[in-house]
């Protein structure tokens, strides 16, 4: 007995010594200011990945190094008019801040006259939207193997004082051994405190943002218990066909599980999608060993996900660096580029 618990206690300390490391580094880079030494004309643009509100996200090889990436490409006009420039500035701050295994990584990032561009590691395995839709559903064993990384990579977040404000399995993507890495940072925030804008996808809202109650790190807990739940029964717990129909169910806070869950999955579950913040697991005073600690997690080796020791349930089909076969089709279109630089105040700090 004394020896389990001494392991236990040892990690919990090495946990804490990596993420005061981890707080320091991220403290450094969080003070940059201004653009990277690179340029459009360094990317051979290949194809894209993705669209969005605001831009797409293209598959780009950097000419000097031949490293394959993805380049986010946002239009300034578009940030401007949707009013999304203080999340595009704190999304850009966060990534050049950041670094961990299970979160997208920034490598470079620039801007011309007329867009912002980050350029992030690029994923190969795609979406686990995909994969997920595909299948139908994920064992419980597989959706915990997902789950934990991204407890880890909360946890790391957390301890920074950000929140990450919109995990989906379309914001999850697969590398090439089948682990997770966390993209899309546009709504993410350093908070201490309470924050009070509404945003995220209604299926994951919490209620306490719904409620506009002002809100803390832990909607990203309730985030979790959706995503659990929609990776276990293919679908998300609260669903209806208009959002106002969605958040009433939120809140109600009423809860039907499918009939194959485990005891183990619908007691986490309950205590993740609780609407009473002073009862939610992630938000009480132990923090996330609460959820780390759950009987639903017993089987995890914790140390072992974070080093990536632990063989993945489904490898993505991948032939090589260059590989886009998990993504969709998108009609390409030609990149425009004023000759007059746009905005330039609003995004000085890009």
């Amino acid at each position: 007995m004394g020896n389990a618990a001494t392991a236990k206690k040892y990690n919990a300390e090495s946990v804490k010594e990596y993420l005061d490391k981890a707080k320091e580094q991220f403290e450094e880079k969080w003070k940059k200011t201004g653009s990277d030494d690179a340029c459009l004309d360094d990317f051979e643009r290949v194809r894209t990945l993705g669209t969005g509100s605001f831009g797409r996200v293209m598959f780009v090889q950097h000419k000097p190094t031949k490293v394959y990436y993805a380049m986010k490409i946002l239009e300034k006009e578009k940030v401007v008019k949707l009013k999304q420039i203080e999340h595009t500035l704190h999304e850009k701050q966060i990534l050049q801040s950041i670094n961990f295994p299970f979160l997208v990584s920034m490598k470079y990032h620039f801007k011309d006259n007329s867009n912002l561009y980050m350029v992030l590691e690029y994923v190969p395995g795609g979406e686990m939207f995909s994969h997920l839709r595909k299948v139908g559903k994920f064992s419980e064993a597989h959706s915990r193997f997902y789950a934990a990384q991204i407890v880890l990579a909360f946890e790391y977040l957390h301890y920074l004082e950000i929140i990450y404000r919109d995990l989906k399995p379309e914001n999850l993507l697969i590398d090439s051994k089948g682990y997770l890495k966390v993209t899309d940072f546009g709504f993410a925030k350093r908070v201490k405190g309470r924050t009070w804008t509404l945003c995220g996808t209604p299926e994951y809202l919490a209620p306490e943002i719904i409620l506009s109650k002002g809100y803390n790190k832990a909607v990203d807990w309730w985030a979790l218990g959706v995503l659990l739940y929609e990776m276990a029964a293919g679908y998300p717990p609260f669903f209806a066909d208009q959002p106002i129909q969605i958040y009433e169910k939120i809140v109600s806070g009423r809860l039907r599980f499918a009939s194959h869950f485990s005891s183990d999955l619908k007691d986490i579950l309950r205590n993740l999608l609780q609407v009473d913040l002073t009862k939610r697991y992630g938000n009480l005073k132990n923090g996330v060993n609460d959820i780390k600690g759950h009987k639903w997690f017993s089987t995890v080796d914790w140390i072992a996900i974070f080093q990536k020791k632990v063989a993945a349930p489904f490898i993505p089909t991948c032939k090589g660096p260059s590989d886009t076969s998990n993504f969709d089709d998108y009609e390409e279109e030609t990149l425009k580029i004023s000759s007059t630089e746009k905005y330039a105040k609003d995004f000085a700090n890009f």
